[in-house]
C-alpha cells in the first residue's frame, strides 16, 4: 500500500452514519463490474435493506456516479495501493472507488466520508481492512493536487466509456462523438407523460407546484411536463391516480410518428413496459395489443394499463414467431420497439456502456432483422410501421432501415417531423441531450401493397 498514517480515528457521531448506504452501493457495482447484472436488479435487491428514501438516493447517487467515472476512478485506486486487492476483498475495491468519487465531488465533508467508509469495510466482514481504508483515503487526501495532475490524457479514463464503445461513436459520429459521450455522463431530468384521458398539463403543474416541485414545459412535446429535481414518482400527486407517468421526452414523440386515429387495430411488439403502447391508448379508442416475450415483463404492461385506466390487450408471445399468437387480422399500424445496445440512454443507464460487449451489436441486429421480416406481413397494405430503438449506432438504426428497404420492395420510408433530430436516410436520429432527451430513432415506412 502507498500510504502513511492509519489513525482510524472518527469524528463524532453514530459509528455507522451511510456505512449500510455505502456497502450496499459496493455491492451494486461489484454486481455490475464483476457479475455483469444490471445495476437495476442489483439495486432492487440490495435497497431493500435500506428503509428510508434518502439512503436509496444516495445508493442511487453513489453508483451512478462511480459507473460514469470509472475508469478515472480505478487509474486513482492504482496509484494508492502498492497491488490489486484479494479477490475475496473486492467488496473493498468497489467501497473505495465510491469514496474516492465522494472525495473528489466534495458534496460531503471528508473526515464524514472517512469515517464511513471505514465503518463500511467492518460492516463488510473485513475489519482487518479497516484500516487500509482509511490509509488510501486519507493518502489520497493528501496527494490529491500530486494525483489529479498525473491523470493521463486518455479518451476512457477523461469520458468514461470502454475503448471499443468510443471507437464505435468515433466510426458513426466522427464530428460529434465527444459531445455525445459527454451528454452521456450528464444526469438526466425527469420527464413525465400526461394522460389526457385523466388529466391536462395545467393541472399537473398546479399540483405539483402546490406540492413544491418546479416545473417547465415545451411546445414541441404536447404532453410532457419537465421536472428538474430529482423525486420518487410514486410520491408525487395525481402518480396513483393515473394522471401522468415517467417517460422521456424522445420517447414521447412516437405517438405522433404512429399517427394513430380511433377504432385503429394496432400492434406494439416488444412493448414493456409498456409506455409507448398507454400512450398511444391515452390519445385514442384502440384496438391494440401490446406485445412481449416475458411473463413478468408484461405482467408490468397490465400493472401500467390498470394505474392510468387504459383499455390494451396484453399478449405474451414472441416478435418473430407471430403464428403462435396472431390471429389472421392485418394491423393497421405496428411499432416495434426493438431490442438494442440502449446506447442512447447512457445518462439514464450509465452501467449498460460496462455490461456491453462488441460482439453484441451483431446479434442484436441479427434480432432486429428477424423481427421485422416476421412482424411486416401483419401490416395492412396502406398500413404503416414504426421501427424504434434508443440507440445511437448506425448498425442497429440506418444501416437496419437501408436493409430492409432494399429487401422489401413495397416498404416506403415516410418523412418524419421530428424536432431537432438527424436525418439519416432512412430515418431521424435524436442525439443524446438534444433538447433535453434521450438519444432515439425512428424510421417511418409504409406498406405499398
Amino acid at each position: 500500500m502507498k500510504s502513511a498514517g492509519t489513525s482510524s480515528r472518527a469524528p463524532a457521531g453514530n459509528a455507522e452514519t451511510g456505512a449500510r448506504s455505502r456497502l450496499i452501493a459496493a455491492s451494486a457495482l461489484q454486481s455490475v463490474l464483476d457479475r455483469h447484472q444490471s445495476l437495476g436488479e442489483s439495486q432492487a435487491s440490495l435497497e431493500q435493506e435500506l428503509a428510508s428514501g434518502p439512503d436509496r438516493a444516495l445508493v442511487r447517487r453513489l453508483c451512478y456516479r462511480a459507473l460514469r467515472n470509472y475508469p478515472a476512478l480505478d487509474w486513482r485506486l492504482q496509484q494508492l495501493l502498492d497491488k490489486p486487492l484479494a479477490r475475496k476483498a473486492r467488496i473493498i475495491h468497489f467501497l473505495l472507488l465510491s469514496a474516492l468519487d465522494q472525495l473528489l465531488e466534495k458534496r460531503e465533508p471528508g473526515p464524514a466520508v472517512v469515517h464511513a467508509s471505514v465503518a463500511a469495510a467492518r460492516l463488510a466482514g473485513q475489519p482487518h481492512l479497516a484500516g487500509l481504508v482509511n490509509a488510501v483515503l486519507r493518502n489520497y487526501q493528501r496527494r490529491a493536487d500530486e494525483i489529479e495532475r498525473a491523470l493521463p490524457a486518455d479518451p476512457e479514463i477523461e469520458l468514461g466509456y470502454p475503448a471499443w464503445l468510443l471507437d464505435a461513436l468515433k466510426n458513426d459520429w466522427p464530428d460529434r462523438w465527444k459531445a455525445i459521450a459527454l451528454a452521456g455522463n450528464q444526469p438526466p431530468p425527469i420527464w413525465l407523460r400526461v394522460n389526457r384521458r385523466r388529466a391536462d398539463i395545467d393541472s399537473v403543474r398546479r399540483a405539483l407546484d402546490q406540492a413544491g416541485h418546479e416545473s417547465d414545459t415545451d411546445a414541441r412535446f404536447p404532453d410532457a411536463v419537465r421536472l428538474r429535481q430529482n423525486v420518487r414518482i410514486s410520491d408525487l400527486p395525481g402518480f396513483e391516480q393515473g394522471h401522468f407517468s415517467i417517460q422521456d421526452a424522445a420517447a414521447q414523440s412516437v405517438a405522433d410518428l404512429m399517427d394513430a386515429g380511433p377504432g385503429q387495430r394496432v400492434l406494439d411488439a416488444c412493448a414493456a413496459p409498456g409506455g409507448k403502447a398507454a400512450h398511444l391508448l391515452e390519445r385514442h379508442d384502440l384496438e391494440l395489443i401490446a406485445l412481449e416475450l416475458d411473463g413478468e415483463r408484461a405482467a408490468r404492461i397490465e400493472r401500467t394499463f390498470t394505474r392510468l385506466r387504459l383499455d390494451g390487450r396484453v399478449v405474451v408471445g414472441d416478435a418473430t414467431r407471430p403464428e403462435a399468437w396472431w390471429d389472421g387480422r392485418p394491423f393497421d399500424r405496428i411499432l416495434i420497439d426493438a431490442p438494442c445496445s440502449a446506447t442512447g440512454v447512457l445518462r439514464r443507464h450509465p452501467d449498460v456502456r460496462w455490461l456491453r460487449r462488441p460482439d453484441d451489436l451483431a446479434r442484436t441486429a441479427g434480432l432486429q432483422q428477424r423481427i421485422l421480416n416476421a412482424l411486416w406481413p401483419l401490416l395492412a397494405p396502406g398500413g404503416l410501421l414504426v421501427y424504434a430503438t434508443c440507440s445511437i449506432l448506425h448498425a442497429e438504426n440506418r444501416d437496419q432501415g437501408r436493409s430492409f428497404i432494399a429487401n422489401h420492395e413495397d416498404a416506403e420510408p415516410i418523412p418524419a417531423t421530428l424536432a431537432e433530430s438527424i436525418e439519416t436516410r432512412p430515418g431521424n436520429q435524436i442525439l443524446p441531450g438534444s433538447l433535453d432527451r434521450d438519444g432515439f430513432y425512428y424510421l417511418r415506412l409504409g406498406r405499398l401493397r
